[in-house]
């Protein structure tokens, strides 16, 4: 019976220890669904950005949007949309009319943006490079 009671006495830090050992991996594994919950959430508004731009470039409308005022519509639902974390990253937006204006011509708008990350998100960009999120949409004008 003394023998059981020494043991059990030497097993009172083990389970502090091994919270200690598994802690950092668990923070680790944690902040990397944040990031990549982020990034998702990010490749989900870069992509209808593109996509408010191009509906917005093909509807019938007098005058016809140039492709300034296409750019316009994507950065500013972009902008106002992007969880960025504090930086202020602003996307690229590249609009090819080059089939022309009329109906049934192909509008092209693509919307870039590089990601940064908020905690494991910025120090594995500074290892790997940063993490580019880029949709792009067609759409015929009508």
């Amino acid at each position: 019976m003394n023998r059981l009671a020494r043991f059990a006495a030497n097993e009172r830090g083990v389970a502090a220890l091994e919270f200690v050992l598994v802690f950092p991996f668990l923070m680790t594994v944690l902040f990397g669904i944040v990031d990549t919950s982020l990034l998702l959430c990010d490749k989900a508004v870069i992509t209808n950005a593109s996509r408010e731009a191009a509906r917005a470039g093909v509807v019938v409308r007098v005058p016809q949007m140039g492709a300034s005022d296409v750019a316009g519509v994507a950065l500013s639902y972009a902008q106002s949309n992007l969880v960025t974390g504090g930086t202020a990253t602003t996307p690229t937006v590249n609009v090819d009319q080059s089939a022309g204006t009329s109906p049934g011509s192909p509008l092209s708008v693509t919307v870039s943006y590089t990601y940064e990350g908020l905690v494991l998100g910025s120090a594995l960009s500074s290892l790997t490079g940063p993490v580019t999120v880029s949709a792009t949409t067609v759409m015929n004008y009508e």
